[in-house]
């Protein structure tokens, strides 16, 4: 019971902490509400895999053709597993791959009220958005396939440049995303862990 106990203060204090992060969203692009929880969602209702990339202590972001930033990462395909989704969107958007062993933050638990799932194979109407930190490698440009976003820049960056990229236009719990992956990488690199 202790260990529950413990738990629960620890979600009680992030939620705390990140009260933009946790507070419930609307994606109105996808009919989607959307509450962020640091409790991961079973692998079946798993959707989405976006990372927060470290590159030498600094943030990687792509810029899409419409001059928008953001994190890679993307949709699963069908029968795809969480790891190789990753290795694929950090290829296909970053040019870049793992260097490191991914540590996931939490995910979006989302509810979407469109009549039919984005992708015939997922999960409908319940889904996940999960969301992570790793050490990363850009070594080529990216791949971008016809279907996906076009990018035109990945830049590894500052944290807080990275924070004020994507707040810019957008919600402010990108940037609390962002201040969360720090901490935790940062707590990863603490002596004694």
């Amino acid at each position: 019971m202790t260990d529950i106990t413990e738990r629960a203060g620890e979600l009680a204090d992030l939620a705390a902490r990140f009260p933009q992060l946790h507070a419930p969203q609307r994606w109105a692009w996808g009919g989607i509400d959307a509450q962020f929880s640091a409790q991961l969602p079973p692998d079946g209702l798993i959707t989405n895999i976006h990372l927060v990339g470290f590159e030498q202590g600094r943030v990687v972001l792509c810029k899409d053709n419409r001059g928008h930033w953001f994190l890679p990462g993307g949709t699963r395909e069908a029968e795809e597993s969480v790891e190789a989704c990753l290795a694929r969107e950090l290829r296909e958007e970053a040019g870049a791959r793992l260097a490191g062993t991914p540590v996931w933050l939490g995910a979006h638990h989302c509810v979407t009220d469109h009549p039919e799932p984005y992708r015939p194979w997922q999960p409908h109407p319940e889904k996940a958005w999960l969301w992570g930190w790793a050490e990363v490698t850009v070594d080529s440009a990216p791949t971008n396939p016809e279907d996906g976003e076009q990018v035109v820049e990945v830049r590894a960056m500052p944290a807080e440049e990275a924070r004020r990229l994507l707040v810019r236009g957008r919600a402010p719990w990108w940037g609390e995303l962002i201040s969360l992956a720090v901490e935790s990488r940062e707590a990863a690199a603490a002596p004694g862990r």
